[in-house]
């Protein structure tokens, strides 16, 4: 992991983030989307302030984390949604870690108390890391949507922030 750097995501990150992106949807576990959005898109449904790309030494974009809010309502102003996506030439290499720890502090220190995201139950690697750095189940949505023909399961995980109360 000390080979790789965690930066904020910048607009010329664009090309690189959506393939990576689409990369994670065409491995068919990473979500119920199957097309990356455009750029705009992506940008529009992202808080600027929570979005970082893990870069290896030689400055190739290896993944990014970012997150969305979960509700307009005020109460719900620190509750986000994550979303992590690593090249598959990464994995293995803490890429996901990297990004989760750094998505962490950036929330906590604006106040944000809870992370929450939706995992297939095939994302075995996923679950694993998310409950390594604090997340919990919460619950599953059994059959929530269909992906390539097929019902999906989604595994419900949040992570409260100790640090805020």
């Amino acid at each position: 992991m000390a080979d790789i750097t965690v930066r904020p995501m910048r607009a010329g990150d664009a090309d690189r983030v959506l393939a990576i992106y689409q990369a994670g949807l065409d491995g068919g576990n990473a979500s119920f989307e199957t097309v990356a959005p455009t750029w705009p898109a992506f940008d529009a449904g992202k808080l600027p302030d929570h979005r970082f790309v893990a870069v290896d030494p030689g400055g190739t974009l290896v993944g990014w984390i970012a997150v969305s809010p979960t509700s307009t309502r005020a109460v719900y102003a620190g509750v986000v949604e994550h979303s992590v996506y690593v090249d598959p030439a990464a994995h293995g290499r803490g890429v996901a870690r990297l990004l989760l720890d750094a998505l962490i502090a950036a929330t906590e220190t604006a106040g944000i108390w809870t992370i929450q995201s939706g995992v297939f139950p095939e994302n075995t690697a996923s679950l694993a890391l998310h409950r390594r750095v604090g997340f919990r189940v919460i619950g599953v949505r059994e059959r929530v949507g269909r992906h390539h023909g097929r019902w999906r399961d989604v595994v419900l995980l949040e992570r409260r922030s100790p640090a805020i109360t």
